[in-house]
């Protein structure tokens, strides 16, 4: 009878140990020794959603754990911790926080909603904010006016798209953020057409693509099309994905549409522009080359990730000889 109830407890200590996770009250550190020295570092904060959608997709814990240690490792400027799944239930949370990244489900559900005026707050201390993607979808009206505001724009229903597509990012804007980046491209959920300030106000286009026709016909609904997007169809307009903006208070913001596919970030130059932006909304000098970081493998990017059904004949040799090739084929194609 001893050694169950030695089980039973041994179980319940990791129960609870996950349950103190879930909660948002232990931020982990990817990439840092226990016990690090922080003084002096730029404080950088990551919140990550729910499991949501099928395999590698929607990691967003697994992500923000990735770009976490990726900064962690790279950059002695800089400490960023990751809160799993929730809004941190510590009240120190973001004391001396430099900047904040979301990555979760959006829409009515996102996490930020319920503590807007902590939110609010933040940003009017100049604290940085970035958005990665269906994290930069919010309601329209006084939440969406609050994106607008602090990190430049925002996914609309019934405005703005989010179709699957292959990004091709040829033209590079000369900007911090894009310090090391060469053009590539990346098959994603590339949401576009973006509610921005008017006449884009502060906000900088960083990467930019012309989208397929196709993904301008969807039906008219809250994310699919409508007559506006339409109006493009033939036009070869170039759609932003991924935008920094500056506010007047002197904080920093920006939005990634991208990274619904997991295994995307093994593209060097779509992370780098990422963790770039990330240094530089908390206000922390790009290296010219930009954060520097190693291309992760297959055991890297599944790391991590959410408890959902593995796709039926998955097969990791096989998932690392495509990541082998991303980087390659594109810097050819960039040639």
């Amino acid at each position: 009878m001893k050694k169950p109830v030695r089980i039973a407890v041994a179980l319940m200590g990791v129960l609870c140990l996950t349950a103190t996770v879930v909660c948002g009250q232990t931020p982990q550190r990817p990439g840092l020794a226990a016990g690090a020295e922080t003084n002096g570092r730029k404080k950088i904060v990551f919140l990550s959603g729910r499991p949501s959608h099928g395999f590698a997709q929607h990691e967003q814990y697994a992500g923000c754990m990735l770009l976490a240690k990726d900064l962690n490792e790279n950059m002695p400027g800089v400490v960023a911790e990751v809160y799993k799944w929730t809004w941190p239930a510590d009240e120190h949370a973001f004391d001396n926080a430099a900047a904040i990244v979301i990555f979760c489900d959006g829409g009515e559900g996102h996490v930020a909603i319920p503590h807007l005026q902590q939110l609010s707050q933040l940003m009017d201390k100049g604290v940085g904010l970035g958005c990665i993607h269906y994290a930069v979808e919010v309601p329209k009206g006084e939440v969406g006016d609050d994106f607008v505001k602090w990190i430049g724009g925002y996914f609309e229903t019934f405005w703005s798209v989010n179709p699957v597509w292959t990004g091709h990012f040829s033209q590079i804007p000369q900007h911090e953020v894009t310090r090391g980046v060469h053009p590539f491209s990346t098959h994603d959920e590339w949401y576009y057409h973006m509610r921005f300030r008017p006449e884009m106000d502060g906000v900088t286009p960083i990467l930019s693509a012309v989208p397929p026709d196709s993904t301008r016909k969807g039906k008219d609904d809250a994310h699919g099309g409508n007559p506006t997007v339409r109006d493009g169809i033939g036009k070869n307009i170039p759609e932003t994905t991924v935008w920094v903006c500056t506010r007047p208070d002197g904080g920093r913001g920006f939005g990634c549409t991208g990274a619904h596919y997991h295994f995307n970030w093994a593209q060097d130059d779509f992370r780098k522009t990422i963790l770039n932006s990330i240094v530089w909304i908390a206000h922390v000098e790009v290296p010219a080359d930009g954060v520097a970081s190693p291309t992760p493998t297959i055991d890297d990017l599944l790391a991590n990730l959410d408890r959902k059904p593995m796709p039926a004949g998955f097969d990791k040799q096989a998932e690392q000889k495509k990541l082998d090739t991303i980087n390659r084929r594109e810097a050819a194609q960039a040639r």
